[in-house]
């Protein structure tokens, strides 16, 4: 599944400042060792806390926000308003992409597989113990009968 939700960025001196008002993130780009954050920089920032977010909503069972229309921001009622102009622009997130990229974590099911690979197998009902049951009876030419 993929998301886009609209971002304020607003640049103050070195840093970029993120907001994503539908999701209620705050957050801000500042890339260490460097002069100045870019917004390369912010964008990736920006898509990795609209991953997390989106994700963590996922996994609780909850619905994801509706994004608002891009036109529909209005700069000037952002959270880093006072800081300066501030600059709006959708970021998207692919999630299905992003929680293979993230949660490596393992879950045992008389086999070890990825969780991002559990979720999307749980989410379809496929039950990964027959799935594998007959795949490793067709591999291997056997039958239960």
């Amino acid at each position: 599944m993929k998301v886009a939700y609209p971002v304020i960025f607003t640049e103050i001196e070195t840093n970029i400042l993120i907001e994503v008002p539908d999701l209620g993130i705050l957050t801000e780009a500042n890339e260490e060792g460097k002069e100045k954050a870019s917004f390369a920089d912010a964008i990736m920032m920006a898509r990795d806390a609209i991953g997390i977010a989106c994700i963590s909503a996922e996994d609780e069972g909850k619905e994801l926000a509706e994004a608002t229309a891009l036109a529909a921001v209005d700069t000037k009622k952002g959270t880093f308003a006072e800081e300066g102009p501030g600059i709006v622009s959708l970021v998207d997130v692919d999630l299905a992409e992003y929680r293979r990229k993230l949660d490596n974590r393992t879950v045992r099911r008389n086999v070890t597989l990825p969780n991002w690979l559990n979720f999307e197998a749980e989410k379809a009902g496929i039950n990964v113990s027959r799935v594998l049951q007959e795949a490793l009876m067709s591999k291997l030419g056997v039958s239960k009968h």
